[in-house]
C-alpha cells in the first residue's frame, strides 16, 4: 500500500470515527447547544444567538490595553513590569491585576447589559506547569499546573450563576498561531512548522475537554485565534489550516463529544475561502471584522459560505470604531442569523469598550516607558517606589466600581436603552 493511499485511508478511518463520537451529540445531557444548519440550537430546538463579548486583556494582555507602543506581547509587558517594579512585586502585580480585572462584578454588568456569551481569550502559558511556561523545556513532558486554571473555573462558575455561555479562546498557542504580538510568538506562527508546539497545543485542548467536557455554561472551544497573518506565507501556510483543525477537532472529541468547535478563519479572521465543507457536526465558522462597511457586500462571503454549507457564522471580533457602526454592524449580521462577540469588554480610557478604565495620575509616564526600545525610569523622571505607586493605583482603577461604564456602547449592542447623542460618523 503506498503513503499516498494509506494517508488517505487513515483520513477516510478519522472522518468517519468523527462522525461516529459526534453522532453521541444528539444525546448530550440538558443545556448545550448544537448546530442546526447554519443555526444554533438548544436542546429544545429554540434558536440561540450569540450575543457576546470578549474578555480582552485578563488572561491574554495586549500593549494597546495599556496605551504601550513598543511593549506589545505578554512576555514584552511582564518584561517592563518587572523592570519597574522588580520580580517580587511583577508576580505581585498580575496577581491583583487577574483578581480584579475580572470579577464577578463584571459578569453580572454584562449580564444586565442583555448578553448571553463571554468570550475568553487565554494565552497557554498560564496554563502548564511552571517549570514551561512558555514551551521552552523540550525535554520535560507538558504538564498542566499552571495558575489559569482555577480563574478559568472561577469565571464559569459566575457565568454559570448569571446564565451566560463561555467561548473558550487560544488566543496565544504554544508557538504562536499568527505571527504577530498578540499570539506571544517569535514572529512566526510556528504551531504550523514545529511538531513538538502543535502537540503542546493539540495537548493543551485535549486537557481542556477533560475538566470541561460535562459543562454546558461552556459554549465551546475556539481553536486557534486569527491564524496565520498576512506578513507570513500564505500560500504554504493556508492549505494546513483545516487539517490542523480537524487533528484537534478529533482529539477533542475523543474525550468531549457535548461541545461546539469554533474555527477561526485565517488572515485576521477574514478568509472564510480556505475551508472545505464542515468535516464534523457542531463547527462553527469564525470571521473577524472591524470598521468595514455597514451593507451586505461586507459580509457577503460569510452569507455565501453559510447558505452554500449550511454552517453556522459566527462574528467573533467586532468595534472599536463608534456606537452607530456597532448598531448598524450587529443588525446587520443578526439579519442573516449570525451571532456575534463585539471586542471588547474593557480597556483603558476609551468609548469604544462597554468599560472604560480611568487612567491614574502618572499613567502617562508608565505609557510613555512602553513605548521605549529601551525603557528607562530616568528619562521620564520616576523613582521606582512611584512607578510602583502609580502601578497600584491602576489597579484600583480597573475594579469596576471605578470605571466608567460606557451606556450608549452598551444600548448599541441591543442593551438597555440610554440618553445618547444622536449617532454621527
Amino acid at each position: 500500500m503506498g503513503m499516498g493511499f494509506r494517508r488517505i485511508f487513515r483520513g477516510v478511518i478519522a472522518g468517519f470515527c468523527l462522525w461516529t463520537v459526534t453522532a453521541a451529540a444528539q444525546e448530550s445531557p440538558a443545556g448545550f447547544i448544537h448546530t442546526r444548519g447554519p443555526a444554533l440550537v438548544d436542546q429544545t430546538g429554540q434558536p440561540f444567538l450569540v450575543r457576546g463579548i470578549g474578555l480582552g486583556n485578563w488572561l491574554m494582555p495586549e500593549g494597546y490595553m495599556f496605551k504601550f507602543k513598543t511593549a506589545k506581547s505578554p512576555r514584552a509587558i511582564a518584561g517592563l513590569i518587572e523592570t519597574l517594579v522588580g520580580p517580587e512585586d511583577a508576580g505581585r502585580f498580575w496577581d491583583l491585576f487577574r483578581a480584579r480585572y475580572v470579577t464577578r462584578d463584571d459578569v453580572a454588568l454584562i449580564k444586565r447589559s442583555g448578553l448571553n456569551t463571554v468570550r475568553v481569550p487565554l494565552h497557554y502559558g498560564l496554563f502548564l506547569g511552571q517549570h514551561d511556561p512558555f514551551g521552552a523545556d523540550s525535554d520535560q513532558p507538558v504538564t498542566f499546573a499552571g495558575p489559569g486554571w482555577a480563574l478559568l473555573d472561577q469565571l464559569i462558575g459566575w457565568c454559570r450563576e448569571a446564565g451566560l455561555k463561555v467561548i473558550i479562546d487560544l488566543h496565544a498557542a504554544p508557538g504562536g498561531q499568527t505571527g504577530v504580538n498578540h499570539d506571544d510568538g517569535t514572529g512566526f506562527p510556528l504551531v504550523f512548522y514545529v511538531p513538538r508546539d502543535r502537540k503542546r497545543t493539540i495537548a493543551l485542548w485535549r486537557e481542556i475537554a477533560r475538566r470541561y467536557g460535562g459543562d454546558p455554561t461552556v459554549l465551546g472551544y475556539e481553536l486557534l485565534n486569527e491564524p496565520i497573518s498576512t506578513y507570513n506565507d500564505q500560500d504554504t501556510l493556508n492549505p494546513r489550516l483545516e487539517p490542523l483543525y480537524r487533528e484537534m477537532t478529533a482529539a477533542i472529541r475523543t474525550i468531549d463529544p457535548h461541545h461546539i468547535i469554533f474555527l477561526p478563519c485565517p488572515q485576521w479572521g477574514q478568509n472564510i475561502a480556505v475551508f472545505g465543507r464542515p468535516f464534523a457536526p457542531d463547527l462553527v465558522y469564525i470571521y473577524h471584522e472591524f470598521w468595514s462597511t455597514t451593507g451586505r457586500d461586507a459580509i457577503q462571503d460569510y452569507i455565501s459560505f453559510s447558505t452554500f454549507h449550511q454552517a453556522p457564522i459566527l462574528l467573533g471580533e467586532a468595534g472599536e470604531y463608534n456606537d452607530q457602526w456597532n448598531r448598524d454592524f450587529r443588525i446587520l449580521n443578526e439579519r442573516f442569523g449570525f451571532g456575534w462577540s463585539f471586542w471588547a469588554y474593557k480597556n483603558l480610557d476609551t468609548p469604544t469598550t462597554m468599560v472604560s478604565v480611568i487612567p491614574p495620575k502618572g499613567w502617562d509616564k508608565i505609557a510613555a516607558l512602553g513605548s521605549m526600545a529601551e525603557p528607562s525610569l530616568d528619562k521620564v523622571g520616576l523613582s521606582r517606589a512611584e512607578a510602583k505607586a502609580i502601578l497600584w493605583d491602576y489597579l484600583d482603577a480597573i475594579t469596576l466600581s471605578h470605571t466608567h461604564i460606557n451606556q450608549c456602547y452598551i444600548a448599541s449592542l441591543g442593551g438597555p436603552a440610554a440618553d445618547c447623542p444622536a449617532p454621527g460618523r
